[in-house]
């Protein structure tokens, strides 16, 4: 016999845990279905940057302004899943001043917090910086463990009578009178569930989820790779201080540091080739910022995919996408009772459930308040036992493995 719910969301990442916990809070009957552990895909390989939103603030306002709201709520509500590092956006000879004049500029209209030093003043911050550093501009950048930050949504959602399902990948979709009526899934829970509606939340796969409800969802992801090398010395975010271009982050975790990231496009998130150009080019490009780095040794490499949202877009590297968010609502396209949310960035995972959560609330008559903003994660303050919540759910990534897996 077929299990009913209210909603299924399809994607254990950090938007889709985080749908979950905010429609269980509001009251609403949620499962979730991911095809591995909770935070295996996108989420759990990413580079695990908490954005100031400095990164965007002169090319792209609302996500600037979006990243730094939900860093500031994520300070609060997140714990030990979140590292408060700060950031330097640093700006070598040879770059362009005025660029930095510019993302200065753009930072202090939206709000971002910054603090401008010399060259020497900075190498007293990071005494490893390169000399080539002229100026260096601090923000209020951190890092993320989405291992811990997933499981813990999916815990606090789960605790709220959330269904919650690692390694249940979902296999089809039965579309009915426009209405999704059915959806099957594999793996450890081989079953079907009854939803009365649906939210796509699979990331770089919402494609190919749509495409089951005979849907169009035109992503457009990218590649990128991250190095993580031994390294404890950095303190700061580094970011490089010109157009997003390859090799421009190194993100400190406690005894490593995470070099990255290249953009190549992709026409599948499961096939695609994993260039060891794109290892060296971000291993040299970080190290004309931090010099150590270029001998440091290496202790694992991945590669993630990003969960672009595009429609027509060609086959140029996707660094100009907006990393803005959408929300797909699927009765347009004739079926009614399905979203698809696609794009975003970690950092506004949260802010991405809460809009997706308001729309289905609305279309099932929920009258109730996101309290998301203002709750603390379960555990936040406990390390270990988000932990052992990262193990529950099977949800190590490679981001974080040096940290909460079994490299810690």
């Amino acid at each position: 016999m077929a299990t009913t719910t209210t909603v299924l969301v399809v994607g254990g990442g950090a938007t889709g845990t985080g749908i979950a916990r905010d429609l269980a809070l509001r009251g609403v009957d949620v499962t979730l279905a991911e095809r591995g552990g909770i935070s295996s895909g996108t989420s759990g390989r990413s580079h695990g940057l908490l954005h100031s939103g400095a990164r965007y603030a002169e090319a792209d306002r609302v996500g600037a302004e979006e990243c730094i709201a939900e860093n500031r709520i994520l300070r609060e509500i997140a714990g030990e899943c979140i590292r408060d590092t700060g950031g330097l956006f640093v700006q070598l000879a040879g770059d362009d001043p005025d660029y930095f004049d510019e993302k200065r500029a753009a930072c202090e209209e939206i709000g971002i917090e910054t603090e401008v030093m010399d060259g020497d003043e900075a190498r007293e911050r990071v005494p490893d910086l390169s000399a080539a550093v002229e100026r260096a501009m601090w923000v209020p950048d951190g890092a993320i463990y989405p291992s811990r930050l997933c499981a813990a949504n999916a815990a606090d959602a789960e605790a709220h009578g959330a269904t919650i399902y690692p390694h249940g990948p979902l296999e089809e979709l039965t579309v009915e009178d426009g209405h999704v009526t059915g959806a099957r899934l594999g793996g450890t829970v081989d079953d079907t569930v009854e939803p009365d509606y649906v939210v796509n939340a699979a990331g770089a796969w919402g494609g190919k989820v749509a495409a089951m409800a005979g849907l169009d969802v035109e992503m457009a992801p990218s590649r990128g790779v991250m190095v993580s090398v031994e390294y404890d010395r950095l303190g700061p975010v580094l970011n490089r201080c010109r157009d997003p271009d390859d090799g421009d982050i190194v993100v400190p975790h406690e005894k490593q540091a995470v070099l990255g990231t290249t953009s190549v496009p992709v026409s599948d998130p499961d096939e695609y080739e994993e260039a060891e150009w794109e290892v060296e080019k971000s291993i040299a490009e970080c190290a004309e910022m931090l010099p150590p780095v270029a001998d440091a040794p290496v202790v694992r490499e991945w590669w993630g995919v990003r969960p672009l949202y595009a429609p027509d877009e060609g086959d140029g590297n996707r660094r100009g996408i907006s990393r803005g968010f959408f929300a797909l609502d699927h009765a347009e396209d004739g079926v009614e009772n399905m979203t698809s949310v696609v794009g975003g960035k970690l950092t506004t995972y949260r802010q991405m459930a809460e809009a997706a959560t308001d729309r289905v609330c609305a279309k099932l008559g929920v009258d109730a308040d996101c309290e998301t903003a203002t709750r603390q994660l379960p555990g936040a303050e406990d390390a270990a036992r988000l932990d052992e919540l990262v193990k529950s759910y099977d949800g190590q990534g490679p981001t974080d493995q040096d940290v909460v897996g079994e490299d810690a």
